[in-house]
């Protein structure tokens, strides 16, 4: 008996897998650990862009997030042109356009070799799962602390994840951590502000938030691999 069309692999699957990945590690240690981008750099790039300035940013910011540039520091160079309303809906359209270009990316360069590395029946398994549940491991994994989103979406779009649960999930779980991160970055000149406090506390809030869902979701997978069942 075939296996099902879905798990039906193109040619070097696993190169591609390997290709995306390495090329996701160089462009951490680039623009991660390089300190390449700065949030002035960012202002003054998307300054020049004049009344188009907020979909300047959204285009430029999703680009370099989906390159791995820390979230945070496109944030608050949001916050700093913005200002907090204007810039929580820019930082939040950014993230869904990284979330977008990393989806599509993983989907083309990593499923066909993440169905190859899991196996037929676990990759059945996973991509059953994330079609039931996409939108709660989405916003669930926006909400954790310390987990980069950019690096995650190239992940769920490699474990098959679809374009509709990513942003619902996206729309959900990173509105919060958006707005702490923009509040704190048009703070920057008063940092006891009214503003940078709030920012704060949705910060620590969205942290609390995120560790429990990822102590439920590792309980709940404890449970089911007991009883054989991780759907």
């Amino acid at each position: 008996m075939s296996e099902p069309a879905a798990l039906t692999v193109g040619r070097h699957p696993r190169l591609r897998l390997a290709i995306l990945v390495v090329a996701l590690a160089a462009a951490a240690l680039v623009f991660g650990l390089g300190d390449l981008v700065s949030v002035a750099q960012v202002r003054e790039a998307v300054e020049r862009a004049g009344p188009l300035a907020p979909v300047a940013f959204v285009v430029l910011g999703a680009v370099l997030a989906a390159l791995l540039v820390p979230g945070p520091v496109l944030a608050g160079a949001s916050g700093l042109l913005f200002g907090p309303v204007l810039g929580t809906v820019v930082t939040l359209c950014s993230a869904l356009g990284t979330g977008l270009i990393a989806v599509t990316a993983g989907r083309a360069a990593g499923r066909d070799g993440a169905r190859s590395v899991l196996g037929a029946e676990r990759a059945t398994t996973v991509e059953s799962l994330l079609s039931r549940r996409g939108v709660l491991v989405v916003a669930g994994q926006r909400l954790m602390p310390g987990v980069p989103d950019a690096p995650m979406s190239y992940a769920f779009g490699a474990l098959g994840v679809r374009t509709w649960q990513l942003v619902v999930g996206t729309l959900i779980g990173a509105a919060p951590r958006a707005f702490a991160y923009t509040a704190i970055g048009a703070s920057l000149d008063d940092p006891t502000s009214p503003l940078a406090i709030a920012g704060v506390a949705v910060w620590l809030l969205v942290a609390v938030v995120g560790v429990e869902v990822g102590r439920r979701a590792w309980m709940h997978r404890r449970r089911a691999a007991r009883r054989g069942d991780l759907t």
